[in-house]
């Protein structure tokens, strides 16, 4: 990533570029590095691109749910004076992003999923009571992905230091109730705005019929496939991703 993390007060955002703002949102044990290929792409390239730090572990248990994310995205845009902007969202993120544009529509220009919660997802689900097992956590951390060897030893330390931290458990399980309760479903067909729906085939935490039952609910999205990739699109295959996100933008002037 080509820019250093910027702290104002409440927010941790990295930022560069000029022109359309587009705000990436990662997901639950996304870091911001998972973006890496879009960050420095787009942003040499005619975009600005923000990638603020999600407050998942910051807020109150009692509002450490999608709702409250959605509106540290709006407070978000606020700060930054920034109107309308292509929201860009991997698993949860995704979801953030789908729960703003429901509430804030003007204010999205374009929506792009991957990975996204939101209707359905398979979870690590028994992790926990293996908590202490590094050997398991990396296992499951690698299922994430087609190429294991995407995951390097500081992805799966963050995530065993995350989910051995107590608190950080806790605020987990409250988002993970949170995505359940919060399902898109009956909200997508009403749902007007340009959707670039970017899926792994072999995504075994969102399942491929799950991009398909996106694009069959949202009245205006496009569906893309990329071959030999899990969960994270942007991490396994950030070049294709970006030539597919792209060419989206292009035809749909945004």
């Amino acid at each position: 990533m080509n820019s250093k993390l910027i702290e104002d007060g409440k927010y941790s955002y990295v930022e560069a570029g000029e022109g359309q703002p587009i705000i990436v949102l990662h997901g639950l044990m996304g870091a911001l590095s998972n973006f890496d290929g879009v960050f420095n792409y787009f942003s040499e390239n005619g975009y600005k691109v923000i990638i603020p730090v999600l407050p998942i572990y910051k807020l109150p248990l009692l509002k450490t749910n999608v709702k409250n994310l959605s509106k540290f995205l709006k407070d978000f845009m606020a700060y930054k004076k920034i109107d309308k902007a292509i929201l860009v969202g991997n698993s949860l993120g995704g979801h953030i992003a789908l729960y703003f544009t429901k509430l804030n529509p003007n204010s999205v220009a374009g929506i792009v999923l991957a990975g996204s919660s939101g209707l359905y997802e398979n979870s690590m689900g028994d992790t926990y009571p293996k908590r202490g097992n590094y050997e398991y956590i990396k296992a499951k951390t690698q299922e994430v992905f087609y190429d294991p060897a995407i995951v390097t030893k500081e992805v799966v330390d963050e995530i065993f230091a995350s989910v051995n931290d107590r608190i950080k458990v806790i605020k987990t399980l409250a988002i993970a109730k949170s995505a359940i309760r919060h399902n898109m479903a009956k909200d997508l067909p009403s749902m007007h705005t340009p959707a670039c729906i970017i899926w792994g085939k072999n995504d075994s935490v969102t399942p491929p019929e799950v991009a398909v039952d996106f694009q069959k609910l949202l009245p205006d999205a496009d569906l893309y496939w990329i071959d030999k990739c899990g969960h994270a699109p942007m991490m396994e295959h950030p070049d294709e991703f970006n030539k597919i996100l792209e060419n989206w933008l292009k035809e749909r002037n945004l």
